[in-house]
């Protein structure tokens, strides 16, 4: 099965159709030449410093850079994103209230790396969530093009409809060649993996994921981007970071220098030096439905 490809102004019901049925989707040109340029500027005193991946499944030839909300200030639009966020509240916004950010990662695969093990990112979480629940959506922005030579990520459409236990043939396996400013489109369920490098350069990916807002973010965005840096980023990414409630009643916090007192459970925001701009809403309707038929 070949990878369908949109233009940057496909209709998103399209491509949405697309992830839905295949798991993946590549959008073109995606981001213009100055942003890359500037993401590459910003990213390279960081990426010097990254080791290399401490095995195979991370990369002996790889370096993954993060806390990129923090460091990479480039990186901000591309995480907003409105087509990328409209696509991902239709994918996963069904099982949950809100969104938040589950990774950001510069992912460079150098010259001489394997090929990484075929795996499914929602099992980060185990195999506890049921597979009928998407809890993950994830985009890999093309800082280089993406070809074969260079390690482009190896994907399987289709396998998000699996058995968790079925493994891929190689001719099932496709690559995701894509030129620069092109982005992947992808599930948390569909099989990939990072691609072999046998190329003189080399391939650098931005990988940004967003996952249901009551699950744990694979990168701990509260350490990676703390209360003194998030307090000067938009109020919408600071939202999407996790400085908001979840839900009612989901990740509300108490200063644990005050002393306890009438508001004492206290939203996120008041963190940062402000409100929220919506409040959390408790559901009575939904909670009384809890145990019947």
């Amino acid at each position: 099965m070949s990878l369908q490809y949109f233009e940057p102004d496909a209709p998103l019901e399209e491509v949405l159709r697309a992830i839905k049925q295949d798991g993946v989707a590549i959008i073109t040109n995606a981001a213009d030449e100055e942003k890359l340029i500037r993401f590459t500027s910003e990213l390279e005193p960081y990426l010097t410093r990254t080791p290399y991946g401490r095995d195979d499944f991370t990369g002996k030839k790889t370096r993954r850079t993060g806390a990129l909300i923090a460091r990479i200030p480039s990186s901000h639009d591309l995480v907003m994103d409105k087509r990328i966020l409209s696509l991902a509240n239709q994918l996963l916004g069904s099982y949950t209230e809100k969104l938040t950010l589950h990774l950001t990662q510069a992912t460079t695969i150098y010259p001489g790396a394997k090929a990484q093990l075929m795996h499914r990112d929602r099992f980060a979480w185990g195999t506890h969530i049921p597979q009928q629940i998407e809890p993950q959506f994830n985009t890999l922005w093309a800082i280089t093009d993406f070809t074969v030579e260079n390690g482009a990520t190896r994907i399987v459409p289709g396998s998000q409809n699996w058995s968790w236990d079925r493994d891929a043939t190689i001719d099932q396996i496709v690559q995701a060649e894509m030129s620069r400013g092109s982005v992947l489109l992808y599930t948390g369920t569909v099989l990939h993996s990072g691609g072999e490098n046998r190329s003189k350069k080399p391939r650098i990916g931005l990988n940004l994921t967003y996952c249901l807002a009551w699950l744990r973010q694979q990168e701990n965005q509260f350490l990676s981007c703390p209360p003194h840096i998030a307090k000067n980023l938009d109020e919408e990414l600071q939202e999407l970071v996790g400085y908001t409630q979840g839900s009612y009643g989901l990740g509300y916090f108490s200063d644990p220098e005050g002393v306890a007192g009438e508001f004492d459970l206290m939203v996120p925001e008041l963190a940062l030096g402000r409100g929220p701009r919506k409040r959390a809403h408790f559901d009575t309707d939904q909670l009384s439905k809890v145990g019947k038929k």
